[in-house]
């Protein structure tokens, strides 16, 4: 059984997928480059404890003991000993690569090697590595400890057990899972927002409806939680805008082209809540 657990990258994403693990009873490593990204990831983990705590939904206890099961390192040697090591770094395939090859280098033998990837095939990160069947998608949606779905991606080699290990992890940490069994670009979750944000930029973009009245649409009229353009912004634009271009590069598909206004908005650094500032204020 799966009870060591490594996750490469301290950003949102990862301190969340570390977070969550922890709280499943893991030994959980948690790896970055500096110190100081590792000690925004732990304030950020043992703020969102606190909340649970405070709303009733988990015990100080429980807490603390989590807390006790997280370690934070920039070492990379520290996570060989890791059973399964999810990569949670920067949406670029270039940087992915360069990850798994490190981890490649390091990881035991058996080790199961999860990417994090809202977009990229797991196919490309996994050839750079000499154990291909043991790299799998695993693809949360933030805010981690909240979002219930994990969308797990198979690569051309990923085999059944490396499928199976990531599932168990997966509903292990308390979510539902759905599976790709062909690892094209954007997946089955990213590719269906991405159609649908994009057609909201650009109708926001010709002046054909405000943000909030096209997102209202969405919510009465589809039944979505949130709009699409609050999404991105919830997000990430940049990640958004990321994440359109690599489907866009694979499939040369028009519809997933990024807006020019996304674009625009990344150079400018309007980049959704974590800016203060994206399709709303949030300052």
């Amino acid at each position: 059984m799966t009870k060591k657990i490594a996750v490469i990258g301290a950003g949102l994403m990862g301190a969340g997928i570390a977070q969550v693990s922890a709280q499943a009873g893991y030994e959980v490593t948690l790896r970055d480059v500096t110190d100081a990204a590792l000690e925004r990831a732990q304030g950020g983990i043992r703020a969102s404890y606190e909340k649970f705590v405070a709303k009733g939904k988990m015990s100080a206890e429980d807490a603390e003991a989590a807390l006790a099961r997280l370690t934070v390192t920039t070492d990379l040697d520290a996570v060989a000993d890791a059973d399964l090591i999810v990569e949670a770094v920067f949406e670029k395939i270039e940087i992915k690569q360069e990850v798994f090859r490190q981890l490649d280098a390091v990881a035991k033998d058996g080790a199961v090697l999860a990417s994090n990837t809202s977009a990229l095939p797991i196919t490309q990160i996994a050839a750079v590595t000499n154990r291909p069947e043991f790299v799998v998608g695993t693809h949360f949606f933030s805010p981690v400890p909240l979002m219930q779905l994990c969308e797990l991606v198979r690569g051309y080699k990923t085999s059944d057990e490396t499928l199976a290990v990531a599932r168990a992890f997966a509903e292990g940490v308390g979510k539902t899972c759905i599976v790709v069994n062909r690892d094209v670009a954007g997946f089955v979750t990213t590719r269906l927002i991405t159609a649908l944000t994009t057609e909201a930029v650009r109708l926001y973009e010709a002046g054909v409806a405000t943000a909030e009245d096209i997102d209202v649409a969405c919510k009465l009229g589809f039944g979505h939680a949130m709009g699409p353009l609050a999404t991105i912004d919830l997000t990430g634009v940049d990640i958004m805008r990321n994440a359109t271009s690599n489907i866009y590069e694979e499939t040369k598909d028009e519809k997933f082209a990024p807006p020019e206004l996304l674009n625009r908005m990344v150079t400018a650094g309007d980049l959704g809540r974590k800016s203060g500032k994206g399709f709303y204020d949030y300052k």
